[in-house]
């Protein structure tokens, strides 16, 4: 609780005694009351509570002790890419994602003051990245913070008109700032893709279009990758994602991120996932879910 500033403490109070008394209706976020997880809690679960968590490491253990019955945390952003750590929590969280959610994003430079009067801007480091045009073409140095509206909160506790918060429009409200500039991300496409995680799958297969998400280890031989890859092609499987990363810098075999259509069940992803399976060292299976929006 004391992670977060002081204008932002009270709500964060509030919404957490009301997970408390309804865990099971409780999705945990990371950020502050008003952060973009937080707007993107209440689209995606109209009927939970949100409960505000200082990290995404936090979220997670939120939903794994049970204080809350799912989490929702951003996993890519179709500017800045990927969300940092996502590829490592995700697999080590032991967590199944059962949702997606995409999130039009609408940045908004808060503050004490005027704009000429802002030196500074800070925010999540995904929220800086998306403006970083805009920022300094008006010369104001970006600050990384931990998300969005905590970043609005310390503003407000600041009392610095130099220094500004990009943060949701509706951040400024919560914590008496002025909004200063509104909409101003580098492209008019910014939209962030949520995951919904939960400690068991939903049961069942899923109805209509889904998709499903894994990870998996190539080995470390000549045309790992292609052969890994190939019953997804000869079996007519669409990947829609593939991502690779390293893990603790050891510059041998990558591990890679994948998103499909279908899911297990499905005769063609099996065949596919076996192939996968028999030119890979290892391949974990992070869930199936309904598709949220069509891929194209």
């Amino acid at each position: 609780m004391q992670s977060y500033a002081a204008p932002a403490r009270a709500l964060v109070a509030r919404m957490t005694e009301a997970a408390r008394a309804a865990p099971e209706r409780a999705v945990a976020y990371q950020g502050a009351p008003g952060a973009n997880s937080h707007v993107a809690a209440n689209q995606a679960l109209p009927d939970g509570l949100p409960l505000p968590c200082f990290s995404f490491a936090d979220a997670v253990e939120a939903v794994l002790s049970g204080a809350a019955g799912c989490g929702i945390i951003p996993i890519e952003n179709s500017l800045h890419g990927r969300v940092a750590d996502m590829h490592f929590l995700l697999p080590e969280s032991g967590l199944v994602i059962v949702g997606e959610h995409f999130l039009p994003i609408r940045h908004t430079l808060m503050g004490l003051g005027r704009l000429d009067q802002v030196t500074q801007a800070t925010s999540h480091e995904q929220a800086l990245g998306q403006c970083r045009r805009w920022l300094a073409e008006r010369g104001i140095a970006p600050v990384a913070y931990a998300d969005t509206a905590g970043a609005a909160a310390l503003v407000a506790e600041t009392g610095d008109p130099s220094l500004a918060a990009l943060a949701p429009p509706g951040a400024a409200e919560l914590y008496g700032l002025n909004v200063l500039a509104s909409d101003i991300a580098d492209a008019a496409h910014n939209t962030t893709r949520f995951v919904i995680l939960a400690r068991e799958a939903n049961g069942g297969r899923v109805e209509g279009p889904a998709m499903t998400s894994l990870v998996f280890e190539v080995k470390n031989v000549p045309a790992a990758l292609f052969k890994a890859l190939g019953g997804f092609a000869t079996n007519g499987v669409n990947m829609t994602k593939l991502e690779s990363y390293q893990r603790d810098a050891s510059f041998t075999a990558s591990e890679f991120f994948a998103d499909i259509e279908g899911q297990p069940g499905d005769v063609a992803v099996d065949r596919a996932l076996d192939e996968l399976r028999y030119h890979s060292k290892w391949v974990r299976l992070l869930g199936s879910y309904p598709r949220a929006r069509e891929r194209g």
